[in-house]
């Protein structure tokens, strides 16, 4: 294998953590700001680069730093190093409530697509780059946009999606999913957008104008609870700007809320 062989223990169940057991001299790469706690003996550097590749020169590096900018992350990825002399463990958390997705590489021919915030942690030796969505119509209205990150490797993974997820494997068949709901998928699927119905439906179904379709054969992982609707939800309750809010406590705080929908 290039990667290094990594074990993990994965603990919770909505805000989980997973610990990566490092041998001495293995490494685990993560997002900046993932980490949750380590061993004393774990050495963490800040590098321009995944490391899989180590010949790689100064404009690759830069090059690749302006790659992750685009998908809106850090042009820095940290490097996790066990340089003590018996087993050590280093621990990262999602961001946001939602699972912790371990994906072996070696399995899914190697490479996966996701969406652009889902990288947590990785094995060193995987290459975290981007791939281009090549269809006009999915970049606009796919939600995902026309960036997606792209893991390549022979070792694991580690993605975060909001909610409960789900894996599905497709026969050469075709699934509609609402398009923030996607997660990742195998190359070679067959990514796409579609009207969502009828134009009535499409107003006032509450399910968006557009819906994505995945088509072929391959994985797919989907989530109940993107964080861009968890998000809405919180903004849409949130107290009004330079308003007051009513408390549980008030006379009229359920009033209040009965009269707003709420």
């Amino acid at each position: 294998m290039n990667s290094h062989e990594i074990d993990y223990t994965i603990h919770g169940d909505d805000m989980q953590v997973v610990s990566i057991e490092l041998d001495p001299q293995e490494t685990v790469i993560a997002e900046a700001g993932s980490m949750n706690w380590m061993d004393r003996d774990i050495r963490f550097e800040a590098m321009m680069g995944d490391g899989s590749k180590p010949s790689q020169g100064i404009f690759s590096k830069l090059l690749d730093a302006g790659k992750r900018v685009l998908t809106g992350e850090s042009i820095f990825i940290t490097h996790f190093t066990n340089v003590g002399v018996g087993k050590r463990e280093v621990s990262f958390a999602a961001p946001y409530p939602g699972k912790i997705i371990p994906v072996d590489l070696s399995e899914m021919n190697k490479n996966i697509l996701c969406q652009k915030d889902a990288f947590l942690c990785a094995a060193k030796g995987t290459e975290v780059s981007i791939a281009l969505n090549k269809r006009l119509g999915s970049g606009f209205f796919g939600g995902e946009g026309f960036i997606l990150q792209k893991l390549r490797g022979d070792g694991l993974a580690f993605l975060h999606a909001g909610g409960t997820v789900i894996k599905k494997e497709l026969n050469n068949e075709s699934i509609l999913i609402d398009t923030g709901c996607i997660v990742a998928f195998t190359e070679g699927l067959d990514f796409n957008i579609e009207r969502a119905g009828n134009l009535k439906s499409m107003f006032f179904g509450g399910e968006g104008l557009f819906l994505a379709t995945l088509q072929g054969t391959g994985t797919v992982y989907l989530q109940s609870l993107p964080f861009s609707r968890l998000a809405d939800r919180i903004i849409q309750h949130a107290p009004k700007m330079g308003g007051s809010s009513k408390g549980e406590g008030s006379i009229l705080g359920g009033f209040g809320r009965l009269i707003d929908g709420d």
